[in-house]
């Protein structure tokens, strides 16, 4: 298991970012959550297979169709307890 923290820069908010990543992140059995950040990302903890990990991460890259992703800044972050993908609270 590893765990990857994303945030995600470009127009990744009021484009369906976040419900989008909650969808394909449950489609691959990946833990986390997504959120908005007050600068105009998104951030996401990605947790579970590697390949599965991998998987969201390819898609994070283009995101939904009215999305425009610019970079992505990635790092290997500590696993934790988590179950399930949700949407969390801005930070």
């Amino acid at each position: 298991m590893i765990a990857r923290r994303l945030v995600i820069h470009g127009r990744v908010q009021g484009v369906g970012y976040r419900e989008s990543m909650v969808v394909a992140a449950r489609a691959a059995g990946v833990d986390g959550w997504v959120r908005n950040r007050r600068d105009g990302s998104v951030e996401a903890l990605l947790q579970g297979d590697p390949a599965a990990v991998d998987r969201v991460i390819d898609w994070a890259r283009h995101g939904p169709s009215f999305a425009r992703v610019t970079a992505i800044d990635i790092a290997d972050w500590p696993p934790a307890a988590l179950s399930g993908f949700a949407r969390a609270p801005t930070e």
